[in-house]
């Protein structure tokens, strides 16, 4: 089937049952739990030479503890890099599972370790190497290209990996060289891709579980009680939902746009975790969740990663007393996905150079 968003995979894929959003609820702390749980986290950090490297929709708790200890907080791209160039000798990566292979495909010296080995992706889940690899074989004219949200064996087949804030860049460079895409695993970002660049692009069908609950009436609604706000949407997101944004992008580039523009409030459509590095860039701003659950809704828990949401105190401590939960990626498939992996990390690299 072809449609305005490119050319679709007819691939029947597994059905998965997700955990829903807002299902894994923050441990409750005991009175004085939660200083000496953190006081803990930074000895055994500096103790153990380890970095924490932690994603923006993780709880707010690890993010000030990565900013307060040399660590960082960032989008699954500047997670790679920071990992890549730090001389810690473990790394730990609050995140999701795939944050965590990328970093050993990248640093397979060092210790990679994460809070809970249980934190997936939807979009991960949704592109099995078993149904992905034989796709790619049957369109060998097609230069693959994938999110970083995928696996490492996926990483392994693909030619190119790449993030949302260098997909429409990475794409342009290949349709001027003539080249067709193959895409995977986001449908919703797939499809931006093309509208935005115009190039050739058959399309895996997986999505995020999150991004994919936006709703674009209710973003409407919401959007006429407020006129003044700027609509944030990352391009993960229904094109419905995407058309009604000022502002399309990665992470990094929302939380910017928060203090580019003149707004003094934001509808947001990502992951809720964003907004504690929002507040941060730009504290005298007001930031409102875009609506995930229907019309009129304004679900505080339906916009967060059940899967981020997997990451805390007790477990981010429990890993660093005893060095469980670490990342292994089998050598010959590490070392195939470091090609298209270090091709996203040079990509940026140079460009960076360039501007």
């Amino acid at each position: 089937m072809i449609e305005a968003t490119g050319k679709q995979s007819d691939i029947q894929l597994p059905k998965i049952e997700y955990p829903q959003p807002g299902s894994i609820a923050q441990p409750d702390y005991a009175p004085g739990e939660r200083s000496s749980l953190i006081a803990e986290i930074k000895h055994l950090l500096s103790e153990k030479d380890a970095v924490l490297v932690a994603h923006y929709y993780t709880d707010a708790d690890l993010q000030m503890i990565a900013d307060e200890t040399g660590g960082t907080v960032s989008d699954s791209l500047e997670m790679a890099r920071f990992g890549n160039q730090h001389p810690a000798s473990t790394l730990v990566v609050a995140g999701v599972r795939f944050m965590g292979e990328t970093a050993k495909i990248l640093n397979p010296e060092k210790r990679v370790l994460m809070p809970t080995l249980a934190a997936e992706c939807s979009l991960d889940l949704g592109c099995p190497p078993a149904l992905f690899i034989p796709f790619c074989d049957a369109h060998p004219e097609r230069t693959v290209v994938v999110y970083a949200n995928t696996c490492a064996a996926v990483k392994a087949r693909a030619d190119w990996v790449v993030t949302s804030s260098i997909a429409v860049d990475v794409v342009n460079h290949l349709k001027e060289q003539g080249e067709k895409i193959l895409w995977a695993p986001d449908r919703y970002l797939g499809s931006y891709v093309q509208r935005v660049t115009g190039a050739d692009m058959l399309l895996w069908q997986a999505s995020c579980v999150v991004h994919e609950r936006f709703k674009a009436e209710a973003l409407a609604n919401l959007a006429r009680h407020y006129p003044d706000a700027a609509i944030l949407v990352h391009p993960e997101s229904p094109e419905s939902v995407i058309s009604q944004a000022d502002v399309v992008g990665s992470t990094t580039q929302l939380i910017k746009a928060t203090q580019q523009l003149p707004n003094k409030r934001f509808i947001v459509a990502t992951d809720n975790g964003i907004f504690y590095k929002m507040q941060q860039a730009a504290p005298d701003k007001i930031f409102m969740e875009a609506p995930s659950a229907g019309e009129g809704a304004t679900c505080e828990s339906c916009a967060h990663c059940p899967w981020m949401a997997m990451n805390h105190l007790r477990n981010l401590r429990d890993v660093l007393r005893t060095g469980d939960n670490e990342i292994h990626v089998p050598e010959e498939i590490r070392k195939r996905a470091l090609r298209s992996t270090q091709r996203m990390v040079d990509f940026v690299n140079l460009k960076r150079n360039i501007d």
